[in-house]
């Protein structure tokens, strides 16, 4: 029974999954983070979540501490507006 719960709701679950992801086209998540790590201030990245909106959101530091947040369009690597 157990079993049979636990496949039961993965297979729920699979489908909201499958939507939460780039689009096929989209340019790699390597490729986007490459250009964060290329800044000149740049010190470490913290987090880094795909938004259902459709949107990369990385949480970075600088070199002198500062956080930053961006919301990087996953098409063009740009900060959305």
């Amino acid at each position: 029974m157990r079993n049979s719960l636990i496949a039961l709701t993965a297979l729920l679950l699979l489908p909201a999954a499958a939507l939460a992801q780039p689009p096929a086209d989209a340019m790699p998540l390597s490729q986007i983070i490459a250009s964060i790590e290329g800044q000149a201030d740049f010190g470490y990245i913290k987090e880094v979540d795909w938004d259902d909106d459709g949107y990369w959101e990385v949480e970075y530091y600088t070199r002198d501490g500062r956080k930053v947040d961006v919301r990087l369009d996953p098409m063009t690597g740009e900060p959305r507006r």
